[in-house]
């Protein structure tokens, strides 16, 4: 039980940490000692296997904590912050933010059939769940007093932030967003102590990669051509998540880091 936890430490909190680079970055943060709550907010068909992977999760030897509630909407928002509380006691506070929230709309501009092109709703909706709620998380911890000295915030972007990719006009708009915003929090919350940097991954086979529109073709041209012969992984993602919530990655701020290999 959630009140039965009153002296943990400073623990890590993952928006989107069920699946794909999310879950990842849970798994090596719990592997290295660091407490971990997963927000996640899933469709009921994958919820079996996720609570299976959290089971096995919440069985080690680190301290493991999911909440499955709406991260992006106002009142789900507030829900999950009075759960964090709970979980943190009284003194322990949050280290590390981490958001992996994939949520958008994959549909192409112009289209010769009777097939969805975007729409600036599209576009609204993108941005909100993969840019802008990554600040409103920021603000939200600031105003509760939640982060810990010297907190670090990363979030996952993507190189379709400044490359076309066909029919990720929504999620390529919202990625460079977000890499604005880590940059503007990065400058204006570094006399409070706050790092914040964004990672790049390169491409990774992901459920959310699938669903773009050729990626199959993707996921073969990026594996020839990479040196190492291979894609991407979660897990390489996560260890440099892991790297920089070190502290000797205390004077790396505002950056965007690519992680491809």
């Amino acid at each position: 039980m959630m009140e039965d936890v009153p002296h943990i430490k400073d623990i890590a909190l993952v928006l989107g940490g069920s699946q794909g680079l999310g879950l990842a970055t849970v798994r090596k943060l719990l592997m290295e000692g660091i407490p971990v709550i997963a927000i996640h907010r899933d469709m009921r068909k994958d919820m079996k296997q996720i609570a299976e992977e959290f089971d096995s999760l919440s069985r080690g030897g680190t301290p493991f904590y999911s909440i499955h509630k709406d991260a992006l909407k106002e009142k789900g928002q507030e829900e999950i912050l009075r759960e964090i509380k709970k979980i943190l006691g009284r003194g322990a506070k949050v280290r590390l933010l981490v958001h992996s929230i994939a949520k958008g709309n994959l549909k192409p501009m112009t289209s010769d059939s009777q097939a969805p092109t975007l729409s600036e709703a599209d576009f609204k909706l993108t941005g909100e769940a993969m840019a802008y709620n990554m600040y409103r998380w920021v603000k939200l911890l600031f105003r509760e007093g939640l982060f810990a000295s010297n907190p670090r915030v990363i979030a996952f972007t993507s190189e379709g932030s400044s490359r076309v990719i066909p029919g990720y006009g929504a999620v390529a708009a919202a990625k460079a967003t977000l890499e604005a915003i880590i940059r503007q929090i990065a400058v204006e919350f570094a006399p409070r102590g706050l790092r914040a940097n964004g990672l790049q991954a390169g491409v990774t086979p992901t459920g959310s990669m699938k669903r773009i529109p050729g990626s199959a073709a993707i996921l073969e041209r990026t594996a020839q051509r990479n040196p190492s012969g291979r894609l991407t992984r979660p897990e390489d993602i996560a260890n440099v998540v892991y790297l920089l919530s070190r502290p000797e990655a205390a004077w790396i701020n505002g950056a965007i880091i690519i992680v491809d290999g």
